[in-house]
């Protein structure tokens, strides 16, 4: 059984993780928003100087900027690695907090008999 004590120290390191997760996030969001900015830039830059069809630029342009766009995707991978860590911290704040109520109820239970 675990003490009110161990519960509230439970509670702490997840607050703790939670707010160095959200700054993470913060950051990631913010990495995420300049590489797409960059690709898209890439892209745009490289349509308007080619040469050829539209479709023929476009396809240039694509091309010239896909590895920008692969960074970008990555951001987007370790943003979203980040957002799975802060919703499992936040199931676990929740089973810590049923915890807590539990105990609670059978010190309650063990205090009137």
């Amino acid at each position: 059984m675990e003490t009110p004590g161990q519960i509230v120290r439970e509670l702490t390191a997840i607050r703790q993780q939670s707010e160095k997760g959200i700054e993470l996030l913060a950051q990631a969001e913010e990495k995420l928003a300049r590489l797409q900015s960059e690709a898209e830039k890439i892209e745009a830059s490289t349509f308007l100087k080619a040469q050829g069809t539209v479709a023929d630029r476009t396809a240039l342009a694509k091309l010239e900027a896909n590895n920008a766009h692969f960074e970008a995707d990555l951001a987007k991978v370790e943003m979203n690695r980040i957002k799975t860590k802060l919703k499992h911290l936040s199931e676990s704040q929740m089973g810590v907090m049923a915890a807590a109520k539990l105990i609670e109820l059978e010190w309650r239970q063990t205090g009137r008999t």
